[in-house]
């Protein structure tokens, strides 16, 4: 019996291979659920922070939550390093989220996404933020759609993914 090799499968694998062991910087990005405890956000903290001191380029959106805390590591880091892909423009964000994306140097609005729904804005700036990275982290639970249909989309794109489920 022979057995086939799926060539596309082939490539798909070596292409990971190649950006695991990749040592220069990479476009990380970093998204999540607004819906995370502290302890959750101090952890994600501390990832993004690492990631940027290692030089990696982080690429996240303007929610609370999960992209809060990845803001707040990043900008401890290096600031030069992040960008923050918002879904609708700064006025539409909470306040809370409008006093840290001011710091943001590399801050990128979506004013016409502002008659949109946020779910809509929201997989729109998803799509945008993975097709600008090589590497994507997502903090979700098992209902978070709109975060889980961004993974598979990436996965299509054959980034590299990395899904973490807070339940």
């Amino acid at each position: 019996m022979s057995q086939s090799i799926d060539i596309p499968r082939v490539d798909e694998l070596l292409q990971e291979f190649a950006t695991i062991q990749q040592t220069s910087s990479k476009r990380i990005a970093l998204l999540g659920s607004r819906h995370v405890p502290i302890t959750h956000q101090n952890l994600i903290e501390m990832m993004s922070y690492a990631l940027v001191l290692e030089g990696n380029r982080l690429i996240t959106s303007g929610a609370t939550g999960t992209n809060f805390a990845a803001i707040r590591g990043a900008l401890r880091a290096d600031p030069t390093l992040l960008t923050v892909i918002l879904p609708q423009s700064l006025e539409r964000q909470p306040r809370e989220s409008r006093d840290q994306l001011e710091q943001v140097m590399h801050l990128v609005e979506n004013p016409s996404n502002d008659s949109l729904s946020l779910a809509e804005a929201s997989a729109l700036c998803n799509a945008e933020i993975v097709s600008r990275c090589q590497q994507l982290i997502c903090f979700a639970f098992h209902d978070s759609q709109t975060l889980l249909n961004t993974c598979r989309e990436a996965e299509e794109q054959r980034k590299i993914v990395t899904l973490f489920y807070f339940d």
